[in-house]
């Protein structure tokens, strides 16, 4: 056997599952598959780890798809090579000639023997290849911290060589908890509570609430956008536009006052909850945080719950507003949600806004304002635009290009 580059995969929480493990492996396989993208793609399954081989892709394009899978702790980059310990330490070599110039690097040999009927024991392996490894470069070892860690994991037939050890995104394969109506705004919070979800296993769909008339198209090329964003992280989804701009100012003009933004919300969960039956959402998620803003109160998080049935995730509720801009710079949404738009939340916003609306008070205004009509017109107006970018394609510039 030649030596050849593969990506060793590697499990997290998928491997507690028990006798469930082998369902989780099989969707997590499938979301690979469509991650990478390509149609020769082999994926082999060992113990905690699946092998990954691809042809047509260079080894670095081939890792950076396999690190936006949710469900691999660890990407290893590795090469493939014969049984022996003289091709383990070519390998190593061969890796470390691009460190080459970097300033007198330590290095350890990190050897995980998994085939029990290799000659050499695991420490004998390690000293073989790491006294080539000084031969050929006269690198210090250093077996606590060193910079250049070398891995040899040796299987009952082969053996793997890497010196790469990438961080995954951990969590649990999209799709395999359910499917999820994320309320996506074009602020920080939503597409953080999106990404949170499809780490727990959710596939997500997105809907979006824009204040059209009353309001440009901005906000709606921002959702685009961080939808498709998003979609690294997942391979599909389907986000819904609604306007809402004429059921906001049937709201405040039936005296809402201070419930007007409480009122709004309950509105967008009637909308949300119709569109998530419709297309068989199980759960609607938002990007609520408790006490961040007004009508994040207790007492009004409570209140907006009580307009809909399904189940409302809230993955933020206990995240402050930096840790939650950390993360969406960390993801990728930190630019896209930064650029300006016109906010439907903001349209109609009263002088004050209540912190401890009633249901009963809400239930006024709402029959005023005739909800139900509201509703059903509300989603008269709604499209849908179907988010998935084929892997390694960029995201269309058009829509950002007329952002502000």
């Amino acid at each position: 056997m030649d030596a050849a580059t593969c990506v060793l995969a590697k499990l997290g929480e998928i491997t507690l599952k028990g006798r469930n493990q082998r369902w989780f492996e099989n969707a997590l396989i499938r979301n690979m598959r469509r991650a990478i993208g390509v149609r020769r793609v082999d994926i082999r399954r060992r113990g905690g780890f699946l092998i990954v081989s691809a042809p047509q892709l260079e080894s670095a394009e081939l890792t950076r798809r396999l690190q936006q899978v949710m469900g691999l702790n660890v990407v290893q980059p590795a090469v493939r090579v014969p049984f022996t310990a003289e091709a383990a330490a070519e390998a190593a070599v061969e890796l470390l000639r691009a460190r080459e110039g970097e300033t007198a690097p330590t290095f350890a040999v990190r050897v995980r023997r998994r085939g029990k009927n290799f000659p050499l024991t695991s420490d004998e392996l390690a000293a073989y290849v790491g006294a080539r490894i000084c031969r050929e470069f006269g690198w210090p070892v250093d077996l606590r911290s060193p910079q250049l860690p070398v891995v040899v994991e040796v299987d009952p037939d082969e053996i793997f060589v890497s010196v790469d050890r990438l961080p995954g995104q951990g969590g649990l394969p999209v799709g395999c908890t359910g499917r999820a109506l994320v309320l996506l705004s074009g602020g920080y919070d939503s597409p953080v509570a999106a990404y949170r979800s499809m780490r727990r296993g959710l596939h997500c769909d997105y809907v979006h609430f824009t204040g059209a008339p009353y309001t440009d198209p901005a906000s709606t090329y921002k959702a685009y956008a961080l939808a498709y964003r998003l979609a690294r992280y997942q391979p599909r989804a389907r986000l819904h536009v609604v306007p809402v701009g004429r059921a906001q100012k049937a709201l405040a003009t039936s005296g809402s006052g201070p419930l007007q933004t409480v009122a709004q919300r309950r509105l967008y969960l009637r909308v949300a909850q119709r569109l998530a039956r419709r297309h068989n959402n199980q759960v609607l998620v938002t990007g609520d945080s408790l006490g961040q803003v007004a009508s994040q109160t207790l007492p009004n998080l409570a209140a907006t719950d009580g307009a809909c049935d399904l189940l409302v995730l809230r993955p933020l509720i206990g995240w402050d507003k930096q840790e939650i801009i950390a993360e969406a710079r960390r993801i990728g949404t930190f630019d896209i949600s930064a650029l300006p738009d016109e906010d439907c939340c903001r349209l109609f916003v009263p002088p004050e806004v209540s912190t401890r609306a009633t249901p009963a008070e809400l239930a006024r205004v709402e029959f005023r304002a005739d909800i139900d009509t509201l509703v059903e017109d509300a989603l008269s107006q709604a499209y849908d635009i179907v988010v998935g970018p084929a892997a390694g394609q960029r995201a269309p510039i058009e829509a950002l290009g007329r952002i502000g």
